[in-house]
């Protein structure tokens, strides 16, 4: 019998990333291409490196994509996408008259979560949810090793909802952040994304730190850094009850920049059972195992039963 090989494309804003995986998951290639930041450029590109993959594997593979927003089931077109020549476009019919076959195509945090449950950190587990803390806060569902998408296909996209039990100081803070977008009051993102946390420690101390030199700080014995890490894993749990009560998941998979603090995962379950309604809490919460090829891996695993 031979092997069956999955193309996963990571459709980024500046670059795009292909990789070729056999039936059983492992790498045979991988590969990443920058492209203008323009439509027509962008489908170039994926078409690129799918006929790089065909021609190593020797057989048309299947394709999945993962782009930074949603195509609407509905009309076929992109919507809520950070690389904005892809709003409003049809961009999976599109891609599937270039590269002459059927593409699967979904959110990236969709991806991420797919990937760390088939074959991640979530592997031995039935229910997932998965966080991608970076310049964005997004998340995403899976159960059985298949994505939840929703009848408006952003299960799990807790972004933008409002930080719950907010502090008075939480619901006075104002972050002057261009990248967070939605305008609303205590918006889960402006303070939980990478972007988020920096900007509300550096407005609270007048100071211009990244999120990694932050939390280089809290390493170094800073009282100010550990303080405001304190603070984010507080947030971190309450917004975790939350997700606790709706869905109530095996595991919860971090991912992105922020996931790389370590003491994440051993101070937020502490702190989850505080705000959770239940008499037990034993979600895991664990890093990614897949790391930034997390996403790429997803978006093949889109043809998981293929």
């Amino acid at each position: 019998m031979s092997r069956k090989f999955k193309i996963g494309i990571d459709y980024g804003g500046t670059k795009i990333e292909g990789i070729l995986l056999d039936e059983k998951g492992l790498q045979i290639e991988r590969k990443r291409y920058s492209y203008e930041k323009n439509y027509l450029s962008g489908i170039e590109t994926v078409k690129k490196l799918v006929d790089e993959f065909d021609k190593l594997s020797n057989q048309i593979c299947t394709v999945g994509v993962g782009i930074p927003g949603f195509s609407s089931k509905e009309t076929g077109l992109v919507t809520n996408a950070n690389s904005m020549w892809l709003n409003d476009k049809p961009f999976k019919k599109d891609l599937e008259i270039t590269l002459n076959r059927k593409v699967k195509l979904m959110n990236d945090a969709n991806c991420f979560t797919l990937s760390e449950a088939v074959d991640g950190a979530g592997k031995n587990y039935q229910s997932i949810f998965g966080i991608i803390i970076g310049t964005g806060f997004g998340g995403a569902l899976s159960f059985n090793k298949g994505i939840i998408e929703g009848a408006n296909q952003i299960a799990g996209d807790w972004g933008h909802q409002p930080l719950p039990y907010p502090t008075t100081e939480e619901i006075e803070t104002k972050i002057n952040c261009a990248s967070m977008n939605c305008g609303r009051p205590l918006c889960a993102e402006q303070f939980m994304s990478g972007i988020g946390f920096k900007d509300v420690f550096n407005q609270k101390h007048n100071t211009n730190f990244s999120s990694e030199e932050i939390a280089q700080l809290d390493l170094d014995g800073d009282p100010r850094a550990n303080l405001e890490l304190n603070l984010y894993e507080d947030r971190m749990a309450r917004l975790m009850a939350v997700m606790i009560g709706i869905f109530d998941p095996d595991a919860i998979i971090l991912g992105g920049g922020m996931s790389n603090i370590d003491r994440l995962y051993k101070n937020i379950p502490s702190l989850i059972p505080k705000y959770t309604f239940s008499n037990k809490v034993i979600t895991k919460v664990s890093k990614n195992f897949h790391g930034d090829s997390s996403g790429v891996r997803g978006a093949a695993w889109l043809w998981n039963n293929v």
